[in-house]
């Protein structure tokens, strides 16, 4: 909780990670911390666990708060830690957010409650819950309605930020660029906010945004990493040149559907025992194993640390 109470200290490419199952597909809590420390090596300036990428729909609440525990020790206060704590149910997204609160998260990641396609004023009951619940944990919105169908809307997040100190900012997860924008003018630029599109992470940087939960940190989390920090110390065009060299990364995440694609990739690079994907995903067919390699091809050296 070293960052809890400077949210705005949270800056940069924060990972996050994917959950590394065994090959029976029971939680691997040891390939997990094993990613987290590597994560740290790398130089990710922020971890995360619990988002899309980390499958949590799959996992029980346990699981997921087994997880964050695990995370939490190896990181030890050295970065910003910002798990992922919305569910589709009220009663669980208190129980995790609680969880993280207890095991010295900096910021809760909270989904918009996905399937039930709540209005915006529900959306503003719902998150208002959150925050009257934990006054002194920093709340983020985590707005990706390609998983959600349920886009919040710039107002409702400027009532939200006006209604509760402690909502400080929005991890978007959308397309529309145009959003970002509406947010940040609509709550003031002093509002936080993160890209998840990796496409849109350092467009971000150039509107206002502090930095990035992007699921390409997973696979090549010092490349992404020094895309931010060549951004912030004044080499755009350096910092342009590595986002176009990542590309192909970009595309090979998403050859079939995220995280299958990572965990191929991280498996094969000998940093998971499984690429297991708990259903109803499975692991990369033939023909999207064919794309992925070729993809590859085009930027392994981004797979491991640049020399500096």
């Amino acid at each position: 909780m070293k960052f809890r109470s400077t949210p705005a200290a949270v800056k940069g490419s924060i990972a996050p990670v994917v959950t590394p199952f065994t090959a029976d597909g029971a939680v691997d809590l040891d390939g997990l911390r094993n990613l987290v420390r590597w994560q740290l090596d790398s130089g990710s300036h922020g971890i995360s666990i619990g988002g899309s990428t980390g499958e949590p729909s799959a996992q029980t609440i346990a699981e997921r708060i087994a997880a964050m525990k695990a995370v939490a020790e190896v990181i030890d206060d050295r970065v910003p830690f910002l798990p992922g704590t919305g569910s589709t149910k009220l009663d669980e997204t208190l129980e995790l957010t609680a969880a993280a609160q207890d095991l010295g998260a900096d910021i809760a990641l909270v989904i918009t409650p996905y399937y039930s396609r709540p209005t915006q004023e529900g959306l503003i009951a719902w998150y208002g819950t959150v925050a009257r619940e934990f006054p002194d944990l920093p709340i983020v919105v985590y707005n990706v309605p390609s998983r959600t169908a349920l886009d919040i809307a710039p107002d409702t997040v400027a009532t939200l930020r006006r209604n509760h100190d402690n909502i400080v900012g929005i991890k978007e997860t959308t397309k529309d660029f145009e959003h970002f924008s509406h947010v940040l003018h609509k709550c003031g630029r002093d509002f936080l906010m993160w890209s998840g599109i990796e496409l849109l992470c350092l467009p971000l940087l150039a509107i206002g945004g502090i930095g990035f939960v992007s699921a390409l940190a997973n696979i090549a989390p010092a490349a992404v990493a020094r895309m931010y920090e060549l951004y912030v110390s004044g080499d755009h065009e350096g910092a342009i040149d590595l986002h176009y060299q990542l590309a192909p990364l970009v595309e090979l995440l998403f050859v079939e559907t995220n995280p299958a694609p990572a965990k191929h990739i991280l498996k094969n690079l000998g940093l998971i025992e499984s690429g297991f994907v708990r259903a109803p995903l499975i692991e990369p067919t033939a023909k999207g194993l064919e794309k992925i390699n070729a993809l590859r091809a085009q930027a392994e050296h981004l797979l491991v640390r640049p020399a500096n």
